[in-house]
Parts: structure tokens; C-alpha cells; sequence
């Protein structure tokens, strides 16, 4: 068996917020972009129906009166996510979907407030990329990087809500992900806490006073969507150059869905990680993808190239 690569720097672990239970209130909310009404009715009609109390955010169906890319003012969305977290009824702030617009209002957000109030649990992936990181620099917990119910996909991808689900209410079920088509791009295995997220997020949102100041000690989660083979290199190499990357235990990577062939973005990859002489996990079913797995950030995992498998040593929530 390969031997285990541990760091020397490792990422601090971050406090698991506290499991889901029937009956607990979750609000929705929507720091990125607009929201489509019946892709929302939908999707809260699903978490509904796991005994959850969803309240969606007081604008979470707004629009941005001049941009519209976004899901209403800066002010208005950061409002609806500080006031759901501080909610002390509240176990668990959810995000109806990404598109752009989460790094608008880090800066907005009373993050002294927000860590006063406790533990809450975080959903969203994408865009949400940034308040993962915000929440894990600033509050210091573990989140959820998983589907979001504004989405067009979300209410008929049975499979993803399922594993969204177990994640939430019963996190030991899930403590490993893979998928068919997933294989090690670069040998060996590594433990680390997992971080991450949407790769081209990562790279914009350095040197922000939200962002982590280093992936050092970490098992680092990486997808995008729509992204051709220059703009993946792009990012990476804008990762590399930082310096953001040194010291990373790990790369593990999610989907690359709707990015034409994937040759050429595995070809970047492996181009672009391989030097680190850190294990690389391809393909492990997460992000942009259809029936996309829920992942934890902010626990240890080990990554194994041999097995291609993500294993997380304890489960996503306390």
C-alpha cells in the first residue's frame, strides 16, 4: 500500500456544525445570481419534503434593477444571508443557486455577528465557492459543497438529492465518494482537510481579505463548467504562480461538464498538477455534472490515486 503523504503545514480543522433533524427550519437565500420562481418552488417542495421548515429569504426572488446577473442589491442579498445565520431558529442557510456575485458582498457581511450566533450548516457549490472560504477563514466551520434547490436541475436528480440528503441527516453513511468514471491521474495518497471548490473562483478571489492565504496541508477540491482548455490553464497557473498551491497534500477533482472533449482538460491537468508531486484524483462526480455527489470542506479526508476514492475520516456534520 502507498504510504499515506502528510504535510508538514496543515490546514486547521474547522468545527462541524450539527447534523440536519425533521422539523429544523433552513432558510434559502440568493448571494449570486437571479432565481428562476418555479426552479425554487420546485426545489423547496424536495427539502420539504425531507421534514425540513424552509423559509426562502425575504429577496430571494429579487432582481438587480440594473444588472442583471445578479439576485438583487448587494446590500439586500448579503442582508438575507447575515439575517438567516444569525437567526438563532435558523440550523441551516442553504443557497438557491450560484451564477455570480458572492464576492459583492463578503465585505457586507458582519462576520463578528455571524460568528457570535454558532455553528450553522452551509449549502452551495459554484459561485458559492467564495463564502465556502469566507466561512472557513472567518467562522472557522466545516460547509457543504453540494446541489442547491433554485437550480433547473435540481428537482428531477433524484440521486443527487439523495446524497444531499444522507449528507445532511446522516453524514456516516456518506463517508466516501467515487464514480465510474473516476481514476488517479497522479499516484500516491495524501490526508489533508478538504477545501476548494469551483477552480475559476479560487484564482479571481485571491488576495481578498475573504480568501484563505494558502491551500497548504489541504485535499483540494477542483471543477468548473463551460471552461476551455487555456482558461483551466489560466486559472491553475494563476494558483501556481501565487504561490497558493505550495504545500497542497492533494488535489481532488470534480467535473469539467459542458467543457467539450475532456482530453485536452485532462491534459492541463495533469500539466499543471502533476509537478506539485501531490496525488490527483480525476472525475470524482462532484459540481457541474448531472446527479452531482455532495462533498464536505473542512474535514480530513485521505485521497487514493489507486483506489480513486475520497474518503473523509469523520463524518461532514457533528
Amino acid at each position: 500500500m502507498t504510504p499515506i503523504s502528510v504535510p508538514d503545514q496543515d490546514v486547521r480543522t474547522p468545527v462541524r456544525p450539527p447534523r440536519l433533524r425533521p422539523g429544523d427550519r433552513v432558510v434559502v437565500v440568493a448571494p449570486s445570481g437571479p432565481v428562476e420562481p418555479a426552479h425554487l418552488e420546485a426545489g423547496i417542495a424536495v427539502l420539504r419534503g425531507w421534514g425540513l421548515d424552509v423559509v426562502p429569504g425575504r429577496h430571494v426572488l429579487d432582481r438587480h434593477p440594473e444588472l442583471d446577473h445578479l439576485a438583487g442589491r448587494d446590500v439586500d442579498r448579503a442582508r438575507d444571508l447575515q439575517q438567516a445565520w444569525c437567526d438563532p431558529s435558523v440550523a441551516a442557510v442553504i443557497c438557491a443557486r450560484g451564477g455570480y456575485g458572492a464576492q459583492r458582498i463578503t465585505g457586507l457581511l458582519d462576520w463578528d455577528a455571524m460568528r457570535a450566533a454558532g455553528p450553522k450548516v452551509f449549502v452551495g457549490y459554484s459561485d458559492i465557492t467564495v463564502l465556502h472560504e469566507a466561512i472557513a477563514t472567518r467562522l472557522g466551520l466545516a460547509t457543504v459543497h453540494g446541489p442547491m434547490p433554485g437550480t433547473a436541475a435540481f428537482a428531477r436528480e433524484p440521486r443527487a438529492q439523495d446524497h444531499l440528503r444522507r449528507t445532511l441527516f446522516e453524514p456516516e453513511t456518506v463517508r466516501e465518494i467515487s464514480s465510474d468514471a473516476a481514476a488517479g491521474l497522479v499516484p500516491g495518497r495524501a490526508r489533508g482537510v478538504t477545501i476548494g471548490g469551483c477552480v475559476s473562483l479560487l484564482a479571481a478571489d485571491l488576495g481578498s481579505p475573504a480568501a484563505r492565504p494558502s491551500a497548504a496541508g489541504g485535499i483540494l477540491l477542483l471543477e468548473n463548467v463551460h471552461v476551455e482548455p487555456y482558461r483551466l490553464d489560466r486559472s491553475l497557473t494563476q494558483l501556481l504562480n501565487s504561490g497558493w498551491l505550495d504545500g497542497v497534500a492533494g488535489v481532488a477533482c470534480g467535473s469539467w461538464h459542458d467543457s467539450g472533449p475532456y482530453e485536452p482538460l485532462r491534459a492541463v491537468l495533469r500539466d499543471r498538477l502533476a509537478p506539485l508531486g501531490v496525488p490527483v484524483v480525476e472525475e470524482l462526480g462532484f459540481g457541474h455534472c448531472p446527479e452531482p455527489l455532495t462533498v464536505p470542506l473542512g474535514v480530513p479526508a485521505v485521497l487514493d490515486a489507486g483506489a480513486a476514492t475520497l474518503t473523509f475520516e469523520v463524518p461532514a456534520l457533528a
